[in-house]
């Protein structure tokens, strides 16, 4: 079998973990900004679910809240 019938036998998975897996600083680097990205996602969607089931609950939505009745 020729090189480029082997490369092309590989696959898509096979390639992704030679690249990422090379050499560990690209690893260990991967894994930081995975986990960093991850984390600004879960932090959006549960943010916007939390918003979802409080709609009307929460101060922005109250609309006099902070005037005083004047004393006349």
């Amino acid at each position: 079998m020729d090189s480029a019938a082997r490369r092309s036998r590989g696959g898509l998975l096979e390639g992704l973990y030679k690249v990422i897996m090379r050499r560990n600083s690209v690893y260990v680097s991967f894994i930081i900004a995975g986990a960093f990205l991850g984390e600004r996602a879960v932090d959006y969607g549960v943010h916007k679910l939390w918003e979802y089931n409080n709609v009307g609950k929460r101060y922005e939505d109250i609309p006099v809240l902070g005037q005083r009745q004047s004393e006349e």
